[in-house]
């Protein structure tokens, strides 16, 4: 293809090719060139704005060969990368976990067909809602988390900064979604949380969690009395789950019940108020109200940092992220800084609010393009 329509596209493949030709080399595996990587995304991003049959087309795009594949479904006549042969196929393929695979055939770009599996650092092209795409990294693993390299809107790029994770006392949750080393040794304990703020975005009704330090209810100074919904004796589903034999978890049963458990924790975060979890994973409260703690004083700013490329952290009144949730996370974390606060906003924002000894002020950590 020449120049690519969207010139978007030609301008973030300049800016991420080093990124996956670097991932490429490490994982011997092959890596689209920013001509390659510009026509994925073209074509991606003028069949997100097609309908088919009143339908939106949520695809994602892989650029791999299928002989490198174990069991791909194989088209007989390899397609033209466009929109529109795009948009006809999005039905087939709009589950979770379906890639249609893309490679170069005597020198054109084709859609050979579909896949389920994806070899190390793989560049993938998601679709998410009209005019909104993320490129992302397949892992090493069979964890089916993606890393999150590039958020593409309309015309608005925003590239993902691996090196946010240099911020003070950066939460491990914010370290793992940033760091592309650390996802490729996965820390099962931190993606529950990881898993967590996904289904709490993907609820629409916006919430906060509170994860707070086991065997103390210090928690509860911050936390209007009595609690409506306090769950007595805990409820350990999700820490049960966690303490199992580490060779337990790749099994098909003990990934259902985690997403179950999640799911279900999650769902408790769209009932007014704050769900409280402990660091293990116990269920202490949900729809409680957060109040400042006696005799400490209020919050009257948070320095607001973004994983992306170019933006510097800013220092800004709490009700300036998002109203009351966000102010009432972060005088939570004020007034309990061993704790950490997730807080979903309806439009899809998601903030970490953690506290930062070494600045003596509430951090918040923008991570909605890392979730997407």
């Amino acid at each position: 293809m020449n120049q690519p329509a969207y010139p978007a596209a030609r301008e973030v493949a300049a800016r991420v090719h080093a990124h996956f030709a670097r991932s490429a080399s490490e994982h011997k595996s092959p890596a689209p060139d920013q001509e390659t990587m510009a026509a994925i995304i073209d074509a991606a991003f003028w069949a997100s704005l097609r309908r088919e049959e009143g339908y939106l087309p949520l695809i994602s795009l892989a650029f791999t060969a299928a002989a490198d594949l174990p069991r791909p479904l194989i088209f007989e006549q390899p397609l033209t990368l466009a929109s529109q042969p795009l948009t006809r196929l999005a039905a087939a393929v709009e589950r979770p976990g379906i890639h249609l695979g893309v490679f170069r055939e005597h020198g054109e770009l084709r859609v050979w067909g579909a896949t389920r599996s994806l070899p190390p650092s793989c560049f993938v092209l998601e679709v998410v809602a009209p005019g909104l795409l993320v490129i992302k990294q397949s892992r090493s693993d069979e964890s089916g988390k993606f890393i999150n390299v590039a958020v593409l809107q309309g015309e608005d790029i925003k590239v993902i900064d691996q090196r946010g994770v240099s911020v003070p006392e950066c939460p491990a949750l914010v370290q793992l979604l940033t760091d592309v080393e650390s996802q490729f040794s996965s820390d099962s304990t931190v993606n529950v949380l990881i898993q967590l703020a996904v289904s709490m975005r993907a609820h629409h009704r916006g919430g906060i969690l509170l994860v707070v330090p086991p065997l103390t209810s210090a928690w509860k100074e911050s936390i209007l009395q009595p609690i409506a919904y306090s769950v007595i004796p805990p409820y350990s589903a999700l820490a049960d789950l966690m303490q199992k034999d580490p060779l337990e978890r790749p099994k098909r049963r003990w990934q259902d019940a985690l997403v179950r458990a999640v799911e279900g924790i999650a769902g408790l975060t769209a009932v007014d108020g704050a769900t409280v979890i402990t660091t293990d994973y116990d269920l202490l409260a949900f729809g409680t109200k957060i109040l400042r703690r006696k005799r400490w004083p209020r919050v009257s700013q948070v320095i607001v940092t973004e994983p992306i490329e170019g933006v510097l952290p800013l220092i800004a009144e709490p009700a300036q992220l998002g109203g009351t949730r966000h102010l009432s996370a972060a005088q939570f974390v004020q007034d309990q800084p061993d704790a950490i606060a997730m807080v979903a906003s309806q439009d899809g924002r998601f903030t970490v609010f953690a506290w930062s000894p070494s600045e003596t002020s509430v951090r918040a950590h923008r991570i909605d393009s890392l979730l997407l």
